[in-house]
């Protein structure tokens, strides 16, 4: 299934096993490739950001590979 990024801006992020993660805020790109590497996530308040790596504006930062499923939702394995 293909997507625009425009389309995944705003979606609620969660893992695997139902945990709400926060909301995409944007996507980190390579210039050379054009490759999405990295989902920029501003954190749920409930989530304890130190477990995750993070940015100077506090976003979690999850690679794009770990994506899993995209509907209401994204689902993100964070193991």
């Amino acid at each position: 299934m293909k997507k625009f990024v425009s389309e995944l801006r705003g979606k609620t992020v969660m893992t695997n096993d139902g945990q709400i993660l926060g909301m995409i805020e944007n996507f980190v790109t390579d210039t050379v490739t054009g490759e999405l590497q990295h989902v920029l996530i501003i954190p749920a308040e409930e989530i304890e950001v130190r477990l995750f790596r993070t940015d100077a504006q506090g976003r979690i930062i999850l690679p794009f590979s770990e994506m899993r499923a995209v509907r209401d939702v994204v689902v993100m394995d964070v193991a």
